[in-house]
């Protein structure tokens, strides 16, 4: 466990510019805080104590606006970043290195017992205000755009954006994700569609345009 604390304060220290010493991230950043007060609840979750867990897990995102499940599995070096309202369910389960902004809740989409929150691979980044819904799996490497909402599986090394979410590719081929997310460096699929689609509709009104035109000159003829 100690260990662990150790990474995830490494983690604040390699990925956010704003981090100047250890001392500071010890007593100024709450998603740090958010973190070791749930491996600490986690601790007593798998030794059967489930109210204890729930309690601490309760405590720590009174202190930090950061709700964990005691339930949830998180590797080491998970970094929140301005963590206000970031929610992690119960079955979530995160690899080494994730990343997570303000507003992400790793959430489930079913009532029934067993796995229903996302599984997020090694080095993953989820912008702000994004949502990753059910039991499915965003794969090692990957980003997802702010504000996007999730639903399905995202295979390694890609870029996911959109409501739903959409896996995006640069230049056809997987993207190597760093570790930071540049909000604004993604596509958007959606603009893409309706600019093109714009683009026909002037086309054709212009094919309209010069139609009618020919109709006229032909009416003009015969008269």
């Amino acid at each position: 466990m100690f260990e662990s604390f150790r990474r995830d304060m490494r983690a604040a220290l390699e990925r956010d510019p704003a981090a100047r010493n250890r001392l500071e991230i010890l007593l100024c950043y709450p998603g740090v805080h958010a973190v070791w007060a749930h491996r600490i609840a986690h601790w007593f979750w798998r030794r059967g104590l489930l109210t204890l867990a729930r309690f601490l897990s309760h405590l720590g995102r009174f202190f930090t606006g950061i709700e964990i499940h005691p339930g949830a599995q998180i590797g080491p070096g998970l970094f929140i970043d301005h963590g206000m309202g970031v929610v992690i369910g119960e079955t979530s389960e995160l690899g080494e290195n994730v990343t997570l902004y303000q507003g992400v809740t790793l959430g489930g989409t079913s009532l029934s017992k067993g796995k229903r929150h996302p599984t997020l691979r090694a080095n993953v980044v989820v912008g702000t205000g994004a949502a990753v819904l059910g039991p499915i799996t965003i794969g090692e490497g990957s980003r997802i755009g702010a504000g996007s909402v999730v639903v399905r599986d995202a295979p390694p090394n890609s870029v996911v954006v959109g409501i739903p979410g959409r896996v995006i590719f640069r230049d056809g081929k997987p993207v190597n994700a760093p570790v930071d997310l540049e909000h604004t460096d993604l596509p958007d699929p959606m603009a893409k569609a309706m600019e093109d689609l714009i683009g026909r509709l002037h086309q054709l009104e212009a094919e309209v345009e010069q139609l009618k035109k020919s109709v006229t000159r032909e009416k003009e003829q015969r008269q």
